[in-house]
């Protein structure tokens, strides 16, 4: 597994009107990509859930070096790249994920059976639908810590609250930086840490296929 994000941050005055048109037009694009776990359409909104800033910061988790290498060189990335100009694109190893309970009836399981995988990912959401909101929080390590303990420490400690939709924990060994991230149905817990983002769109087209626990 491989995490990968991109951060858009736009003027004061921008209308995120156009993101979610955006995201609206063209985020079922990526619905059926191979080798995605999921990519979560992200903003953050100035004055709202005490973001300072307006900001564009898709997330994903990769199944398969292939799936990120070609999204990376296709035309969806030449795209955004030509509306908004080329940005930084951080990358973490992953080392561990959580799924949080599906709340799938019988009936939808059913469904599931004999929809399309495009449908079938989506009807596995279950009752309480997609996830709406998001956590991210990165820490660097200090020298003097062991990186494998303080994944595994991290593991351990990934959320099991009712609300949870997925969790990862992916590390960038250039930076010694640690990195979690929870998707939320609904508004995330008062208690947990890291920046906080909208979803507006969540694709997940190899999710199911990401295996749970520590990846090594």
């Amino acid at each position: 597994m491989h995490a990968m994000q991109y951060e858009i941050t736009l003027p004061a005055d921008y209308d995120m009107g156009v993101i979610r048109k955006r995201v609206a037009d063209k985020g079922r694009l990526l619905d059926a990509h191979p080798g995605l776990g999921l990519k979560a359409y992200l903003v953050r909104e100035r004055g709202r859930q005490g973001s300072p800033v307006n900001q564009y910061a898709p997330f994903y988790l990769w199944r398969t070096v292939e799936g990120m290498n070609g999204f990376l060189w296709g035309p969806g990335f030449r795209g955004l790249s030509a509306d908004f100009g080329r940005p930084a694109v951080r990358h973490w190893l992953g080392a561990g994920l959580t799924h949080g309970a599906p709340g799938t009836s019988a009936a939808s399981a059913s469904a599931s059976e004999a929809a399309s995988p495009t449908e079938a990912a989506s009807s596995t959401e279950g009752a309480a639908g997609p996830p709406t909101t998001a956590t991210r929080e990165t820490v660097r390590l200090p020298e003097s810590a062991d990186p494998a303990e303080a994944v595994e420490r991290a593991l351990a400690d990934l959320p099991t609250h009712p609300a949870l939709h997925t969790a990862a924990v992916a590390v960038d060994p250039s930076r010694w930086e640690l990195l979690r991230f929870a998707l939320w149905h609904g508004p995330a817990p008062e208690d947990e840490p890291g920046v906080r983002y909208q979803v507006l769109h969540l694709s997940r087209p190899e999710l199911d296929r990401l295996p749970a626990g520590r990846h090594w």
